[in-house]
Protein backbone atom coordinates (compact mmCIF):
# COMPACT_ATOMS: atom_id res chain seq x y z
CA UNK A 1 0.00 0.00 0.00
CA UNK A 2 3.28 2.09 0.42
CA UNK A 3 4.49 1.74 -2.49
CA UNK A 4 1.31 2.54 -4.70
CA UNK A 5 0.63 5.82 -2.60
CA UNK A 6 4.42 6.84 -3.27
CA UNK A 7 3.95 6.04 -6.57
CA UNK A 8 0.69 8.30 -7.04
CA UNK A 9 2.56 11.11 -5.16
CA UNK A 10 5.23 11.30 -7.41
CA UNK A 11 2.91 10.80 -10.58
CA UNK A 12 3.21 13.98 -12.66
CA UNK A 13 -0.57 14.79 -12.57
CA UNK A 14 -0.84 14.78 -9.03
CA UNK A 15 -1.55 18.01 -8.00
CA UNK A 16 -3.54 18.15 -11.54
CA UNK A 17 -5.94 15.55 -10.27
CA UNK A 18 -6.38 16.82 -6.49
CA UNK A 19 -7.24 20.59 -8.13
CA UNK A 20 -10.20 19.01 -10.04
CA UNK A 21 -11.04 17.17 -7.02
CA UNK A 22 -10.93 19.92 -4.25
CA UNK A 23 -12.48 22.58 -7.43
CA UNK A 24 -15.99 21.04 -7.10
CA UNK A 25 -16.80 22.95 -4.17
CA UNK A 26 -16.39 27.04 -4.22
CA UNK A 27 -17.51 29.41 -1.07
CA UNK A 28 -16.26 33.02 -1.88
CA UNK A 29 -15.55 34.81 1.54
CA UNK A 30 -14.41 37.93 0.20
CA UNK A 31 -16.67 40.36 -1.75
CA UNK A 32 -19.80 41.99 -0.96
CA UNK A 33 -23.28 41.05 -1.89
CA UNK A 34 -25.36 44.72 -2.67
CA UNK A 35 -28.82 44.55 -1.45
CA UNK A 36 -30.79 46.97 -3.46
CA UNK A 37 -34.77 47.73 -3.29
CA UNK A 38 -36.56 46.42 -6.65
CA UNK A 39 -35.91 43.22 -7.07
CA UNK A 40 -37.71 41.61 -10.36
CA UNK A 41 -40.95 39.13 -9.50
CA UNK A 42 -40.86 35.89 -11.25
CA UNK A 43 -43.39 36.92 -13.64
CA UNK A 44 -43.00 37.20 -17.57
CA UNK A 45 -45.18 40.18 -18.11
CA UNK A 46 -47.04 39.89 -21.64
CA UNK A 47 -45.43 42.17 -24.09
CA UNK A 48 -45.24 43.55 -28.26
CA UNK A 49 -42.23 42.81 -29.85
CA UNK A 50 -40.92 46.44 -30.53
CA UNK A 51 -40.43 48.03 -34.36
CA UNK A 52 -37.34 49.68 -33.93
CA UNK A 53 -33.68 48.07 -33.22
CA UNK A 54 -30.34 48.99 -32.88
CA UNK A 55 -26.89 47.15 -32.69
CA UNK A 56 -24.40 49.56 -30.99
CA UNK A 57 -20.75 48.48 -32.17
CA UNK A 58 -19.68 49.45 -28.38
CA UNK A 59 -21.39 45.72 -27.40
CA UNK A 60 -18.35 44.36 -29.34
CA UNK A 61 -14.61 45.24 -27.63
CA UNK A 62 -11.89 45.05 -29.96
CA UNK A 63 -13.98 44.71 -33.14
CA UNK A 64 -13.69 46.85 -36.33
CA UNK A 65 -16.72 46.29 -38.39
CA UNK A 66 -17.15 46.41 -42.28
CA UNK A 67 -20.57 46.51 -43.04
CA UNK A 68 -22.41 43.77 -45.27
CA UNK A 69 -25.77 45.88 -45.83
CA UNK A 70 -26.25 49.08 -47.08
CA UNK A 71 -29.22 51.88 -46.00
CA UNK A 72 -32.15 51.11 -47.46
CA UNK A 73 -31.80 47.38 -47.94
CA UNK A 74 -33.62 44.52 -46.24
CA UNK A 75 -32.20 41.91 -43.76
CA UNK A 76 -33.56 38.54 -42.37
CA UNK A 77 -33.46 37.53 -39.06
CA UNK A 78 -30.10 35.70 -38.83
CA UNK A 79 -28.58 37.33 -41.85
CA UNK A 80 -25.08 38.76 -41.72
CA UNK A 81 -25.08 42.53 -40.55
CA UNK A 82 -21.45 43.23 -40.54
CA UNK A 83 -18.41 41.33 -40.02
CA UNK A 84 -14.68 41.89 -38.64
CA UNK A 85 -12.45 43.61 -41.09
CA UNK A 86 -9.39 41.75 -39.29
CA UNK A 87 -11.30 38.41 -39.66
CA UNK A 88 -14.37 38.60 -42.04
CA UNK A 89 -15.40 35.24 -41.03
CA UNK A 90 -16.48 36.61 -37.49
CA UNK A 91 -20.18 37.95 -38.29
CA UNK A 92 -22.51 40.22 -36.34
CA UNK A 93 -26.36 39.09 -37.22
CA UNK A 94 -29.84 41.33 -37.51
CA UNK A 95 -31.80 39.97 -34.72
CA UNK A 96 -35.41 40.59 -36.57
CA UNK A 97 -35.86 40.85 -40.50
CA UNK A 98 -36.61 44.15 -41.90
CA UNK A 99 -35.06 47.40 -43.19
CA UNK A 100 -31.78 48.82 -42.46
CA UNK A 101 -33.15 51.84 -41.34
CA UNK A 102 -29.79 53.46 -40.41
CA UNK A 103 -26.05 53.42 -40.30
CA UNK A 104 -24.50 55.96 -37.57
CA UNK A 105 -21.26 56.98 -38.35
CA UNK A 106 -18.93 59.12 -35.54
CA UNK A 107 -15.28 60.39 -36.29
CA UNK A 108 -13.44 59.02 -39.54
CA UNK A 109 -16.83 57.44 -40.77
CA UNK A 110 -16.21 55.64 -37.60
CA UNK A 111 -19.59 53.19 -37.74
CA UNK A 112 -21.36 53.32 -34.22
CA UNK A 113 -24.71 51.36 -34.67
CA UNK A 114 -27.63 50.04 -37.06
CA UNK A 115 -30.90 50.73 -36.89
CA UNK A 116 -33.37 48.05 -37.93
CA UNK A 117 -37.18 48.90 -38.72
CA UNK A 118 -38.61 44.96 -37.94
CA UNK A 119 -41.01 43.59 -40.13
CA UNK A 120 -44.35 42.60 -38.92
CA UNK A 121 -44.17 39.09 -40.51
CA UNK A 122 -40.52 37.90 -39.59
CA UNK A 123 -38.55 36.16 -42.06
CA UNK A 124 -35.77 33.79 -40.55
CA UNK A 125 -31.99 32.46 -42.34
CA UNK A 126 -31.76 28.63 -41.46
CA UNK A 127 -28.97 26.66 -41.34
CA UNK A 128 -28.37 22.58 -41.60
CA UNK A 129 -29.02 20.82 -38.51
CA UNK A 130 -26.01 18.97 -37.20
CA UNK A 131 -26.10 15.44 -35.74
CA UNK A 132 -24.70 16.64 -32.48
CA UNK A 133 -23.35 13.45 -31.56
CA UNK A 134 -21.33 12.63 -34.68
CA UNK A 135 -20.31 16.18 -35.48
CA UNK A 136 -16.59 17.25 -35.91
CA UNK A 137 -15.11 20.20 -33.85
CA UNK A 138 -14.67 21.82 -36.76
CA UNK A 139 -18.32 21.34 -37.91
CA UNK A 140 -19.77 23.24 -35.03
CA UNK A 141 -17.32 25.58 -35.05
CA UNK A 142 -18.57 26.83 -38.66
CA UNK A 143 -21.95 27.03 -37.31
CA UNK A 144 -21.04 28.62 -34.89
CA UNK A 145 -19.20 31.54 -37.31
CA UNK A 146 -21.62 31.29 -40.13
CA UNK A 147 -25.11 31.63 -37.82
CA UNK A 148 -23.55 34.59 -35.98
CA UNK A 149 -22.91 32.89 -32.47
CA UNK A 150 -19.29 33.63 -32.69
CA UNK A 151 -19.45 36.56 -31.13
CA UNK A 152 -21.32 35.51 -27.75
CA UNK A 153 -17.82 33.83 -26.71
CA UNK A 154 -15.25 35.72 -25.37
CA UNK A 155 -11.46 35.08 -24.31
CA UNK A 156 -8.99 35.71 -21.75
CA UNK A 157 -6.59 37.11 -21.83
CA UNK A 158 -8.02 40.67 -23.29
CA UNK A 159 -11.29 39.91 -22.40
CA UNK A 160 -12.57 40.42 -26.49
CA UNK A 161 -14.46 38.22 -29.24
CA UNK A 162 -12.59 34.98 -28.96
CA UNK A 163 -9.76 34.22 -31.81
CA UNK A 164 -10.88 31.82 -34.29
CA UNK A 165 -7.69 29.78 -34.88
CA UNK A 166 -7.20 29.84 -31.06
CA UNK A 167 -7.78 26.31 -29.45
CA UNK A 168 -8.22 27.20 -25.59
CA UNK A 169 -7.61 25.11 -22.71
CA UNK A 170 -10.99 25.02 -20.99
CA UNK A 171 -14.28 26.95 -21.35
CA UNK A 172 -15.69 28.59 -18.47
CA UNK A 173 -19.19 29.51 -17.95
CA UNK A 174 -20.99 31.02 -14.91
CA UNK A 175 -24.08 29.12 -13.90
CA UNK A 176 -25.40 31.80 -11.00
CA UNK A 177 -24.99 35.58 -11.34
CA UNK A 178 -24.90 37.48 -7.68
CA UNK A 179 -24.64 40.70 -8.90
CA UNK A 180 -27.24 43.32 -6.93
CA UNK A 181 -30.31 42.77 -9.06
CA UNK A 182 -29.52 40.24 -11.86
CA UNK A 183 -31.81 38.22 -13.75
CA UNK A 184 -32.10 34.46 -12.14
CA UNK A 185 -30.68 31.90 -14.71
CA UNK A 186 -32.94 29.28 -13.48
CA UNK A 187 -36.00 31.30 -14.23
CA UNK A 188 -34.95 32.92 -17.49
CA UNK A 189 -33.34 29.29 -19.01
CA UNK A 190 -36.33 26.68 -17.05
CA UNK A 191 -38.03 26.61 -20.35
CA UNK A 192 -34.98 25.87 -22.92
CA UNK A 193 -32.42 23.16 -20.58
CA UNK A 194 -32.83 20.91 -23.55
CA UNK A 195 -31.14 24.23 -25.66
CA UNK A 196 -28.46 24.62 -23.12
CA UNK A 197 -27.48 21.01 -23.14
CA UNK A 198 -26.97 21.15 -26.61
CA UNK A 199 -25.15 23.86 -26.82
CA UNK A 200 -23.06 22.84 -23.44
CA UNK A 201 -22.54 19.05 -25.54
CA UNK A 202 -21.30 21.43 -28.74
CA UNK A 203 -18.82 23.50 -27.07
CA UNK A 204 -17.57 20.08 -24.94
CA UNK A 205 -15.94 19.04 -28.43
CA UNK A 206 -14.03 22.74 -28.77
CA UNK A 207 -11.77 22.35 -25.95
CA UNK A 208 -10.47 19.75 -23.77
CA UNK A 209 -13.15 20.52 -21.04
CA UNK A 210 -16.12 23.10 -20.01
CA UNK A 211 -16.06 24.01 -16.38
CA UNK A 212 -19.81 25.34 -15.37
CA UNK A 213 -20.77 26.99 -11.57
CA UNK A 214 -23.66 26.36 -10.11
CA UNK A 215 -25.62 27.67 -6.98
CA UNK A 216 -24.78 25.17 -3.99
CA UNK A 217 -28.56 24.83 -3.31
CA UNK A 218 -28.54 23.44 -6.69
CA UNK A 219 -30.12 24.17 -9.93
CA UNK A 220 -32.73 23.10 -12.04
CA UNK A 221 -31.10 24.32 -15.35
CA UNK A 222 -27.43 23.44 -14.31
CA UNK A 223 -26.93 20.79 -11.93
CA UNK A 224 -27.93 18.13 -14.23
CA UNK A 225 -25.92 19.21 -17.56
CA UNK A 226 -23.62 16.59 -19.32
CA UNK A 227 -20.34 16.83 -21.14
CA UNK A 228 -19.20 19.45 -18.26
CA UNK A 229 -17.31 19.77 -15.03
CA UNK A 230 -19.85 21.20 -12.83
CA UNK A 231 -18.53 23.46 -9.36
CA UNK A 232 -21.03 24.29 -6.71
CA UNK A 233 -20.56 27.76 -5.89
CA UNK A 234 -22.00 29.65 -3.00
CA UNK A 235 -20.73 32.69 -1.00
CA UNK A 236 -20.82 36.83 -1.55
CA UNK A 237 -20.65 38.83 -5.05
CA UNK A 238 -18.23 38.30 -6.78
CA UNK A 239 -19.28 34.49 -6.94
CA UNK A 240 -21.15 34.67 -9.38
CA UNK A 241 -18.64 35.88 -11.80
CA UNK A 242 -16.78 33.82 -14.81
CA UNK A 243 -13.51 35.21 -13.72
CA UNK A 244 -13.96 34.30 -9.87
CA UNK A 245 -14.43 30.97 -11.25
CA UNK A 246 -11.36 30.49 -13.24
CA UNK A 247 -9.14 31.82 -10.66
CA UNK A 248 -10.06 29.18 -8.65
CA UNK A 249 -10.26 26.25 -10.63
CA UNK A 250 -7.81 27.10 -13.83
CA UNK A 251 -6.11 30.35 -13.72
CA UNK A 252 -4.84 32.23 -16.93
CA UNK A 253 -0.80 32.03 -17.57
CA UNK A 254 1.12 34.17 -20.19
CA UNK A 255 0.50 31.98 -23.30
CA UNK A 256 -2.64 30.20 -22.17
CA UNK A 257 -6.52 31.01 -23.83
CA UNK A 258 -9.47 30.20 -21.77
CA UNK A 259 -13.11 30.69 -23.61
CA UNK A 260 -16.07 32.67 -21.52
CA UNK A 261 -19.85 32.39 -22.73
CA UNK A 262 -22.53 34.19 -20.74
CA UNK A 263 -24.91 31.50 -19.44
CA UNK A 264 -27.81 33.00 -20.96
CA UNK A 265 -26.64 32.85 -24.55
CA UNK A 266 -25.99 28.71 -24.49
CA UNK A 267 -29.90 29.06 -25.48
CA UNK A 268 -28.85 30.96 -28.83
CA UNK A 269 -26.75 28.76 -29.39
CA UNK A 270 -28.31 25.62 -28.47
CA UNK A 271 -30.80 26.85 -30.51
CA UNK A 272 -28.46 26.98 -33.72
CA UNK A 273 -27.17 23.70 -32.64
CA UNK A 274 -31.13 21.62 -32.80
CA UNK A 275 -32.75 24.02 -34.63
CA UNK A 276 -30.55 25.84 -37.23
CA UNK A 277 -32.27 29.16 -36.37
CA UNK A 278 -30.17 32.05 -34.85
CA UNK A 279 -33.21 33.47 -32.33
CA UNK A 280 -31.66 36.33 -29.74
CA UNK A 281 -34.86 36.46 -27.48
CA UNK A 282 -34.41 36.61 -24.08
CA UNK A 283 -36.15 37.22 -20.69
CA UNK A 284 -34.96 40.32 -19.41
CA UNK A 285 -35.42 41.60 -15.90
CA UNK A 286 -36.68 45.60 -15.50
CA UNK A 287 -35.14 46.12 -11.86
CA UNK A 288 -34.49 48.68 -9.55
CA UNK A 289 -36.64 50.76 -7.36
CA UNK A 290 -37.43 53.63 -9.81
CA UNK A 291 -39.51 50.92 -11.69
CA UNK A 292 -43.17 51.00 -10.41
CA UNK A 293 -43.53 47.41 -11.29
CA UNK A 294 -40.51 44.99 -11.37
CA UNK A 295 -40.65 42.13 -14.06
CA UNK A 296 -39.39 40.18 -16.39
CA UNK A 297 -40.17 40.69 -20.30
CA UNK A 298 -38.73 38.80 -23.50
CA UNK A 299 -36.91 40.98 -25.88
CA UNK A 300 -34.33 40.40 -28.51
CA UNK A 301 -31.20 41.70 -29.08
CA UNK A 302 -30.75 45.51 -29.88
CA UNK A 303 -34.85 45.53 -29.04
CA UNK A 304 -35.55 49.43 -28.17
CA UNK A 305 -36.54 50.03 -24.38
CA UNK A 306 -38.89 52.81 -25.07
CA UNK A 307 -41.83 50.67 -24.67
CA UNK A 308 -40.84 48.03 -22.21
CA UNK A 309 -39.37 51.41 -19.77
CA UNK A 310 -43.17 53.20 -20.26
CA UNK A 311 -44.74 49.53 -19.46
CA UNK A 312 -42.73 48.87 -16.43
CA UNK A 313 -43.38 52.96 -14.75
CA UNK A 314 -40.28 54.66 -15.04
CA UNK A 315 -40.02 57.27 -12.19
CA UNK A 316 -38.82 60.88 -13.04
CA UNK A 317 -34.95 61.36 -11.98
CA UNK A 318 -34.19 57.80 -13.30
CA UNK A 319 -30.96 56.84 -14.23
CA UNK A 320 -31.54 53.50 -16.51
CA UNK A 321 -28.92 51.26 -16.60
CA UNK A 322 -28.31 48.79 -19.45
CA UNK A 323 -26.95 45.43 -17.63
CA UNK A 324 -26.46 45.72 -13.51
CA UNK A 325 -25.52 48.38 -11.63
CA UNK A 326 -21.87 47.80 -11.23
CA UNK A 327 -21.03 46.81 -15.05
CA UNK A 328 -23.77 48.05 -17.17
CA UNK A 329 -24.05 51.32 -19.08
CA UNK A 330 -26.01 54.81 -18.64
CA UNK A 331 -28.79 54.60 -20.84
CA UNK A 332 -31.80 56.40 -21.63
CA UNK A 333 -35.83 56.21 -22.27
CA UNK A 334 -35.03 56.12 -26.30
CA UNK A 335 -31.84 53.59 -25.31
CA UNK A 336 -31.65 50.11 -26.64
CA UNK A 337 -30.97 46.44 -24.99
CA UNK A 338 -27.11 46.14 -24.85
CA UNK A 339 -26.18 42.46 -27.15
CA UNK A 340 -25.07 40.59 -23.90
CA UNK A 341 -27.23 42.18 -21.51
CA UNK A 342 -30.50 40.43 -19.62
CA UNK A 343 -31.28 42.98 -16.84
CA UNK A 344 -32.13 46.64 -17.30
CA UNK A 345 -31.81 48.59 -13.96
CA UNK A 346 -33.17 51.89 -12.53
CA UNK A 347 -32.34 53.78 -9.73
CA UNK A 348 -32.31 57.21 -8.36
CA UNK A 349 -29.99 59.71 -10.59
CA UNK A 350 -27.90 61.65 -7.50
CA UNK A 351 -27.72 64.78 -8.31
CA UNK A 352 -28.14 66.26 -4.80
CA UNK A 353 -25.40 67.81 -2.62
CA UNK A 354 -25.60 66.13 1.24
CA UNK A 355 -24.34 68.63 3.20
CA UNK A 356 -21.39 67.50 5.73
CA UNK A 357 -22.37 64.00 4.63
CA UNK A 358 -18.86 62.87 5.18
CA UNK A 359 -18.68 63.89 8.97
CA UNK A 360 -22.48 62.05 10.25
CA UNK A 361 -23.78 59.24 11.30
CA UNK A 362 -24.76 57.06 7.88
CA UNK A 363 -27.94 54.71 7.52
CA UNK A 364 -29.15 54.29 4.45
CA UNK A 365 -25.95 53.42 2.46
CA UNK A 366 -23.94 50.71 2.17
CA UNK A 367 -20.28 50.45 3.30
CA UNK A 368 -17.54 47.99 4.12
CA UNK A 369 -16.20 50.95 7.02
CA UNK A 370 -17.62 50.82 10.09
CA UNK A 371 -16.29 54.74 11.20
CA UNK A 372 -20.45 56.17 11.30
CA UNK A 373 -21.98 53.53 9.16
CA UNK A 374 -24.11 51.01 10.40
CA UNK A 375 -24.71 49.27 7.28
CA UNK A 376 -22.72 46.16 8.83
CA UNK A 377 -25.26 45.72 11.58
CA UNK A 378 -28.29 44.94 8.60
CA UNK A 379 -26.84 42.35 6.90
CA UNK A 380 -30.06 41.23 4.81
CA UNK A 381 -31.53 45.01 4.63
CA UNK A 382 -32.60 46.17 0.94
CA UNK A 383 -30.73 49.76 0.54
CA UNK A 384 -31.74 52.39 -1.95
CA UNK A 385 -28.85 54.13 -3.23
CA UNK A 386 -28.43 56.52 -5.90
CA UNK A 387 -25.84 57.32 -8.70
CA UNK A 388 -23.98 59.59 -6.20
CA UNK A 389 -20.19 58.81 -5.70
CA UNK A 390 -20.60 59.90 -2.35
CA UNK A 391 -16.86 61.70 -2.66
CA UNK A 392 -14.67 63.43 -5.51
CA UNK A 393 -11.86 61.96 -6.92
CA UNK A 394 -8.41 62.16 -6.04
CA UNK A 395 -5.19 60.30 -5.45
CA UNK A 396 -5.24 56.36 -4.68
CA UNK A 397 -5.50 56.08 -0.50
CA UNK A 398 -4.03 52.56 1.08
CA UNK A 399 -6.99 51.81 3.10
CA UNK A 400 -6.91 47.57 2.52
CA UNK A 401 -10.56 47.74 0.79
CA UNK A 402 -9.84 46.05 -2.07
CA UNK A 403 -8.49 43.68 -0.80
CA UNK A 404 -11.77 42.62 1.39
CA UNK A 405 -14.18 42.31 -1.47
CA UNK A 406 -11.53 40.83 -4.19
CA UNK A 407 -11.22 37.37 -3.64
CA UNK A 408 -8.87 35.92 -6.91
CA UNK A 409 -5.10 35.63 -6.10
CA UNK A 410 -3.95 38.70 -7.18
CA UNK A 411 -2.92 42.51 -5.84
CA UNK A 412 -5.59 44.62 -6.80
CA UNK A 413 -3.94 48.30 -6.49
CA UNK A 414 -0.10 46.87 -7.22
CA UNK A 415 -2.28 45.80 -10.95
CA UNK A 416 -4.44 48.65 -11.04
CA UNK A 417 -0.94 51.28 -10.64
CA UNK A 418 1.13 49.28 -13.20
CA UNK A 419 -1.98 49.74 -15.32
CA UNK A 420 -1.93 53.53 -15.02
CA UNK A 421 2.15 53.93 -15.72
CA UNK A 422 1.60 51.18 -18.77
CA UNK A 423 4.31 48.97 -17.18
CA UNK A 424 3.92 45.97 -19.19
CA UNK A 425 6.20 43.83 -17.52
CA UNK A 426 4.11 44.57 -14.08
CA UNK A 427 1.19 44.00 -15.88
CA UNK A 428 1.91 40.61 -16.61
CA UNK A 429 3.66 39.92 -13.82
CA UNK A 430 0.87 40.93 -11.72
CA UNK A 431 -1.79 38.80 -13.41
CA UNK A 432 -3.73 41.08 -15.95
CA UNK A 433 -4.18 38.03 -18.40
CA UNK A 434 -6.46 36.67 -16.51
CA UNK A 435 -8.68 39.44 -15.66
CA UNK A 436 -11.57 41.09 -16.96
CA UNK A 437 -12.83 44.98 -16.20
CA UNK A 438 -16.22 43.59 -14.30
CA UNK A 439 -13.43 41.71 -12.01
CA UNK A 440 -13.01 45.46 -10.36
CA UNK A 441 -16.52 46.42 -10.56
CA UNK A 442 -16.67 46.03 -6.55
CA UNK A 443 -13.24 47.14 -5.92
CA UNK A 444 -14.30 50.34 -7.73
CA UNK A 445 -17.46 50.40 -5.43
CA UNK A 446 -15.58 50.29 -1.99
CA UNK A 447 -12.97 52.90 -3.44
CA UNK A 448 -12.80 56.12 -1.03
CA UNK A 449 -10.29 57.64 -4.26
CA UNK A 450 -13.45 57.36 -6.70
CA UNK A 451 -10.81 55.81 -9.34
CA UNK A 452 -12.68 54.57 -12.44
CA UNK A 453 -11.18 50.86 -11.72
CA UNK A 454 -13.18 48.96 -14.88
CA UNK A 455 -11.76 51.47 -17.12
CA UNK A 456 -8.17 51.12 -15.91
CA UNK A 457 -8.55 47.65 -16.74
CA UNK A 458 -9.83 48.01 -20.07
CA UNK A 459 -6.95 50.54 -21.26
CA UNK A 460 -4.16 48.32 -19.57
CA UNK A 461 -5.79 45.17 -21.55
CA UNK A 462 -5.95 47.07 -24.41
CA UNK A 463 -1.89 48.48 -24.37
CA UNK A 464 -1.21 44.85 -23.32
CA UNK A 465 -3.15 43.30 -26.96
CA UNK A 466 -1.65 45.83 -28.87
CA UNK A 467 2.63 45.69 -27.52
CA UNK A 468 2.27 42.55 -27.05
CA UNK A 469 -0.67 40.05 -28.75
Amino acid sequence: MKTKLSALFLCPNFNHLVSRIMSQDIHIKKGLDIKLVGAAAREIAPATPPKNYRIQLEDFHGLTPKMLKKTGETVQSGEPLFCDKDRPEVVVVAPVSGLVQEIHRGERRRILSVDILADSEQKQVKHAVLDLHAAQADQIKSLLLVSGCWPLIKQRPYDVIAGVQTTPKAIFIAGLDTAPLAAELDFILKDQVDEVQAAVTALSKLAPVVHISAPAQGSAVFSGLKDCQLHRVSGVHPAGLVGTLINRVDPVNKGEVVWTIQAADLAIIGKVITQGIYDSSRTVAFAGANFETNQYISLKQGASLFEALKKFGLKSGSRVINGNVLTGKKSHKEGYLGFYNTTVTAIPEGNDYEFFGWNKPVTEKVSITRALTFSWLFPKKNYNLTTNTNGEHRAFVVTGHYEQVFPLDIYPMQLLKACMIKDLDEMEALGLYEVAPEDFSLTEFVCISKQPHQQIIREGLDLLQKEIG
